[in-house]
């Protein structure tokens, strides 16, 4: 059975959706009001923190999806244009780099103008792609801001293709 069939009545706030589905991944998470939830969903590499909140006023449902950093001062140009690169190939959702907060975020808005409802696969499927990109761009990141490697080397490393098992 697809999530979505579990929501077959109309005007389920979206905040109630992912809960669901919190639930159903057993992701940890804390209901921070009827509009927002925060959550951590375990990567990879790393567990990333992901936050939705609904908006009423402009009908949008925001995803950050964000892990922190701290990268050193003389290497934020160049992870700056790393995210440039990153960006251009992301189709859903974009990467920046938070200073003040120290963070590294993906973020996301789901508009849903007009009363419509999103599906749990629509929202499930949202922060799949969060997390897919957090975990395919990370190694670049970190080539960039430790490994003193170049933008261009580093994105050579997110769009390799895996080939075996470890």
């Amino acid at each position: 059975m697809a999530l979505s069939e579990q929501y077959l009545e109309e005007d389920i706030h979206p905040i109630d959706i992912v809960e669901h589905l919190a639930e159903h991944h057993d992701w940890d998470f804390d209901r921070i009001g009827d509009d927002q939830i925060a959550m951590a969903v375990e990567g990879q590499w790393r567990t990333y923190s992901i936050t939705l909140a609904w908006s009423n006023y402009d009908e949008t449902l925001r995803m950050v999806c964000s892990f922190e950093m701290e990268p050193p001062a003389d290497r934020e140009m160049q992870l700056y244009e790393l995210l440039n690169k990153m960006n251009d190939q992301c189709w859903v959702g974009a990467f920046t780099y938070w200073a003040n907060q120290k963070l590294m975020v993906y973020r996301y808005g789901l508009v849903l103008a007009g009363g419509q409802t999103a599906s749990a696969d629509q929202i499930d499927t949202m922060i799949n792609a969060a997390v897919m990109s957090a975990e395919r761009y990370y190694p670049a990141i970190q080539l960039v801001t430790w490994g003193n490697r170049g933008p261009e080397e580093a994105m050579q490393v997110a769009i390799a293709e895996a080939y075996g098992r470890a």
